[in-house]
């Protein structure tokens, strides 16, 4: 019974869940159809309103498009019209160029036809004047004959006498002309270059002459001298072997001379006594390694002398070996004068002078200081200084008007700048003024025998004295040989003969002195 209530109860369970499946499918479907139908409906909403908005921007499009085609139209009615205006002017211009060459070519033609007519003039001016020529000539060949009959001479004679007679007039003129032109010159120009060179040789300070052969070494007692000499002479010997200086050990008191003509080997043999008496110990292998030291100290100082001294005078890019010849000048003498110092001086004074004359005052400087580095060189050499200096120069990149310069400043090439006759004249300048060199007696007298012998090489000259420590020469001449005019001539030649065969610093004054003397004895 229970089992036969459980059978129906749950075929009433299955019939009611088929029942309410079914119904749910129904309800489904319907609402599925609702659903399409209001889907259907808003895509033709959406489908209307799409429409609506494609006309709307058809119409835009349209609108705008019509804007746009008459802004080009406007553009490119705005461009022919520029255009037009243009071709307008062009050929307004062209007509105005064809008028003026119309007026031009019509000038042209009036131009010719007055040209012809001028030249129709000349010609028959030319045969009239060929026709007075040819008379002209019969009528000087006539009056020559005459001449010829008269005097008794030739005309080739005549020719030469008169020849002769004006050659020696013009001559005399010449010189007179030149003697003026000189002074005129002078009395211009001397004023100016004297204010130019007094005023640069002012603002140089001066060097005075410096010993050049020996140095004294100070002692603290005699005893010491014989500690340098050693046993048999063997420590003088190891120094002067080691440093190439003798060594003069007299009976000066508390000290000994060291006697070298190179400045540096005498320095070093100075500086290495001077360590050798300081430390005490002094024999040859200790004498080596004092002097091997010392010589590179002494190299190492003149390439920080080189150094110091382009750096003072504004000098850049210079050659290593350049500053080292430089900084060698420091132990090198000229006649007594430091020849760092000359050449300092010599690089001031250019610089001064040039940019006083408007010149480039680095250059002349550069070229002032360089100018006798071919005095240091570091082996001997048969070619003069300027020379040797120039090919180190161009040797180590300077500059043309450098290298002209440095080997222009002793006349043994061609002066191809205004830099090389500034260093030339700076040059003399330090080395003539007074006090700035020692010269050698018997160079000095052979300077003045020299002037003397030049003097008495021209006709005329009685007497010759050169005076005034060379810088002037008194010439005497005969009266009756030499007149007022011919002194003046002859005191110039002189200047021109001493200036082309002789080489001295500064300048040398030519004075002709001509006396008339009238004697009688009364008896």
């Amino acid at each position: 019974m229970d089992d036969t209530v459980l059978l129906i109860n749950v075929g009433v369970l299955i019939i009611g869940i088929a029942v309410g499946f079914f119904i749910a499918k129904a309800m489904e479907k319907a609402k599925g159809k609702k659903l399409v139908d209001s889907n259907k409906s808003e895509a033709a909403a959406i489908l209307k309103a799409a429409k609506i908005d494609a006309e709307a921007v058809k119409k835009d499009k349209i609108l705008q498009a019509k804007e746009r085609f008459i802004e080009l139209k406007s553009e490119h009615e705005k461009v022919i019209l520029s255009r037009e205006k243009k071709i307008s002017d062009v050929e307004k211009r062209i007509r105005d160029r064809e008028s003026q060459v119309a007026s031009e070519v019509d000038k042209n033609k009036r131009l010719n036809k007055s040209l012809e007519q001028k030249e129709n003039d000349f010609n028959k001016k030319l045969d009239f004047v060929e026709k007075k020529e040819n008379e002209l000539e019969a009528m000087h060949k006539r009056h020559v004959d005459m001449l010829e009959q008269i005097s008794g001479l030739s005309a080739d004679e005549a020719k030469v006498q008169l020849v002769t007679s004006l050659k020696d007039e013009a001559k005399s003129e010449a010189m007179a002309f030149v003697q003026t032109s000189v002074e005129e010159a002078k009395l211009t120009a001397e004023q100016e270059a004297r204010k130019i060179v007094l005023g640069t040789i002012q603002r140089v300070g001066v060097e005075q002459a410096v010993e050049n052969c020996v140095s004294v070494f100070n002692l603290e007692s005699d005893d010491v001298k014989g500690r340098i000499i050693g046993r048999e002479g063997r420590n003088i010997r190891a120094i002067e072997a080691a440093t190439g200086v003798e060594i003069i050990v007299d009976d000066t008191p508390d000290a000994i001379i060291l006697s070298c003509f190179d400045p540096i080997r005498r320095e070093v043999a100075r500086l290495s006594l001077h360590k050798l008496v300081t430390d005490g110990r002094i024999h040859p292998a200790r004498i080596e390694e004092v002097v091997s030291k010392t010589q590179k100290q002494i190299t190492q100082e003149i390439i920080e002398v080189g150094k110091r001294t382009v750096i003072d005078l504004g000098i850049h890019g210079l050659h290593p070996e350049l500053i080292k010849a430089v900084g060698r000048m420091k132990y090198r003498s000229s006649y007594g004068q430091n020849l760092l110092q000359h050449s300092r001086e010599v690089a001031n004074l250019c610089g001064i002078m040039a940019a006083e004359m408007g010149l480039n005052s680095k250059v002349a400087k550069r070229a002032g200081l360089l100018h006798d580095i071919g005095k240091v060189p570091d082996t001997e050499s048969e070619l003069p200084h300027a020379l040797l200096g120039m090919q180190w120069a161009e040797k180590y990149g300077e500059k043309p008007d450098v290298c002209n310069a440095i080997g222009a400043h002793h006349d043994e090439i061609e002066m191809k700048s205004l830099i090389s006759p500034i260093v030339q004249v700076c040059d003399a300048i330090s080395g003539a003024r007074p006090g700035a060199r020692r010269q050698v007696l018997d160079s000095y007298i052979q300077r003045l025998k020299d002037l003397e012998d030049i003097a008495f090489g021209f006709p005329g000259v009685q007497k010759a004295y050169a005076i005034q420590a060379g810088r002037e020469l008194r010439v005497m001449v005969e009266s009756g040989k030499v007149n007022d005019t011919k002194a003046a001539e002859l005191s110039f030649s002189i200047s021109q003969k001493i200036q082309n065969d002789m080489t001295y610093p500064g300048q040398v004054k030519v004075t002709v002195i001509r006396e008339t003397r009238a004697v009688n004895v009364a008896k």
